[in-house]
């Protein structure tokens, strides 16, 4: 029942927070909720000084929320599922190259260009880190989060082009981040690992390849399901059968989850939708999963939020905090501009596109949940609170104002 009780409160307060930001702030949904949550938080410490036994009682709360697995168990599928059956698959088809190499390669080059740039600044700050560990820090905050993504840009006003850039190179690059964080943190714990290039590409092909191969075939069998019924209770039924089915096969065959929904959220928004479902039919379950997106998306950055309770040194972290936020800008920067000159195919950008693909590159529930499960004797606090620092600025600042940048390239594009 802890776990009734826990997402019941979770609920209420999503609700109230989601009622007092469309009522009063008139935020985007993500960011007015997780805002009310931060402050709500930080009203919690201060009460916590009077009142310890409540800041326990809230601290407790969060705890048993259990935030890395209900996000990377549960609350990733149906996000990224429910994302994935709004994108177009032609669309996606003519952006394929720039996608696919930033989801791979400019993870791999961000992870690298974070970690050693940390590494060489809290070395300055006499705060030597080993270098296996920055690179820990690296992977975790360098793909760019499909649940902020979409959640914020999808009411910015991007062109299409871009717009598919940035959803689409979230949506995959989870299953090479994740990959590369297990591995990075086995080293830093001192684990043996096999990284020959035989060994990870082979986890690669596991983990990536079979994640979408999984994927489509779920979404086509779901498909096919669907087109031999007449019923929409049935249809949106089977659609919640793959997610969660789904994620028990992945967890069965060791192949990524994220990848997965990806896949077959993709499968059954365009083959599925188009052959198999009345028009009715299709609205029925677009509208089925745009509630669950809203719904678990306010749960989402309201937990995000509430997370600063966790972090007991976050304060003492600032400066190492506002590094890693510069750090991380550049590092995109570098990951998206080197690729676009060195690597064929790709297209050269131009200012425009690279500054808002920089700017639009959101971070979120992804890199917090995944530095929650550093070892504490791994520097997990300052980690944790460099996380939470470029989290918060990234949603908040970057997410307030990707539209007013929009505007502003548009703007001068025109003049």
């Amino acid at each position: 029942m802890e776990l009734y009780y826990t997402f019941s409160i979770l609920i209420v307060l999503s609700a109230l927070f989601s009622y007092l930001n469309s009522r009063y702030l008139k935020l985007p949904p993500a960011i007015g909720i997780m805002l009310l949550s931060i402050i709500a938080s930080i009203s919690l410490v201060a009460i916590g000084k009077s009142y310890p036994v409540f800041s326990g009682w809230v601290s407790d709360l969060i705890t048993s929320a259990d935030f890395p697995n209900v996000l990377m168990g549960a609350m990733l599928n149906f996000l990224l599922f429910a994302g994935a059956i709004h994108i177009s698959m032609a669309d996606l088809q003519k952006q394929r190259t720039p996608i696919i190499i930033f989801s791979t390669v400019g993870v791999v080059l961000s992870t690298f260009l974070v970690g050693t740039m940390l590494y060489g600044f809290l070395l300055l700050l006499k705060l030597p880190v080993p270098y296996i560990q920055c690179l820990v820090f690296g992977a975790l905050i360098s793909p760019t989060d499909p649940l902020a993504v979409i959640a914020i840009l999808k009411k910015a006003g991007l062109s299409k082009p871009i717009e598919i850039k940035i959803s689409g190179e979230s949506l995959f690059n989870d299953g090479v981040a994740v990959l590369l964080f297990a591995i990075l943190l086995q080293l830093a714990q001192g684990s043996a690992v096999d990284i020959t290039f035989k060994h990870i590409a082979g986890l690669f092909v596991q983990e990536a390849i079979g994640g979408l191969a999984i994927g489509f075939l779920l979404g086509y069998i779901g498909s096919q399901g669907i087109k031999r019924i007449n019923d929409y209770q049935v249809t949106v039924l089977i659609t919640v059968a793959i997610v969660m089915g789904g994620y028990l096969i992945t967890r069965f065959l060791h192949i990524s989850s994220p990848l997965t929904m990806a896949a077959a959220g993709l499968v059954i928004g365009n083959y599925g939708k188009a052959k198999a479902m009345s028009a009715t039919y299709r609205d029925y379950l677009d509208k089925f999963w745009e509630m669950i997106d809203e719904i678990l998306n306010a749960i989402l950055f309201l937990i995000i939020g509430l997370e600063i309770l966790l972090i007991p040194d976050i304060r003492q972290y600032w400066l190492v905090g506002c590094l890693s936020i510069g750090i991380v800008l550049l590092a995109r920067l570098l990951s998206i501009w080197l690729p676009t000159r060195l690597i064929p195919g790709i297209g050269r950008f131009d200012a425009r596109t690279t500054t808002i693909l920089v700017w639009g590159g959101l971070r979120g529930g992804v890199s917090v949940a995944l530095a929650l499960t550093i070892d504490p004797h791994l520097n997990q606090n300052l980690f944790l609170s460099a996380t939470y620092y470029v989290v918060v600025f990234s949603i908040l600042v970057q997410g307030l104002s990707i539209g007013k940048l929009i505007s502003l390239t548009n703007s001068k594009r025109k003049a």
